[in-house]
């Protein structure tokens, strides 16, 4: 039986997934583990609808269960993120994975964990410097100052990427998950997904 299934809802979150828990592990602060990462075709909308039936037939084969979706573009943004999560969770629980589960809906997107203060994060968007990135950010007016991440974190990357004229990639996400910091990314539910992970798998579970 293995550790962890997760279902997310697109190949951008499968590489940022399958790079975190496979290279960065002790920067989680979790123990080594055995998963398995699926993303929906339908994506957003087809993780909110189906994932209880397609996780309930997996339960024998994983200990844990991860949901992961976006509220942007699931079909029920006017939904509140909480709302979300709670009536998946529910479902979840009735499908037998009760206790050993957890649905995260990333608020608005999974851009949003993209924006973090580092040298690394600019230069895999193609920029020189995060000075010179969040520079551009603000004077373009698609992050205001104050704000402790952009409101339209997708559509930021969007336009960074397209001022390098760099073309969009699923690869990106595997780039940036492996230098993403677990201390100083400013998303809440990033953070979530950390203690989550912490608690299920925590590192200190290897020691006799």
């Amino acid at each position: 039986m293995k550790d962890l299934i997760v279902l997310l809802a697109d190949k951008d979150a499968e590489n940022a997934l399958q790079t975190l828990l496979r290279e960065r592990t002790d920067a989680l602060g979790i123990r080594p583990l055995e998963f398995d990462v699926f993303a929906h075709p339908q994506h957003d909308p087809g993780v909110l609808r189906d994932a209880p039936a397609l996780l309930r037939a997996r339960q024998p084969g994983y200990h844990r269960a991860l949901v992961l979706l976006d509220r942007e573009g699931c079909g029920r943004e006017q939904q509140a993120r909480a709302e979300l999560e709670d009536e998946i969770q529910q479902r979840l629980n009735q499908s037998g994975w009760a206790d050993r589960s957890a649905v995260i809906v990333l608020d608005p997107e999974l851009e949003s964990w993209v924006w973090q203060p580092t040298s690394r994060v600019a230069q895999v968007l193609g920029w020189k410097t995060w000075q010179e990135l969040s520079a551009w950010a603000s004077k373009s007016g698609r992050w205001e100052d104050g704000e402790a991440k952009p409101s339209r974190p997708k559509e930021l990357m969007q336009a960074a990427l397209r001022e390098k004229q760099i073309a969009w990639s699923s690869s990106l996400f595997a780039q940036l998950a492996q230098s993403v910091s677990t201390r100083r990314c400013a998303d809440q539910q990033f953070g979530r997904l950390v203690e989550v992970l912490r608690c299920w798998f925590p590192r200190q579970a290897l020691i006799p």
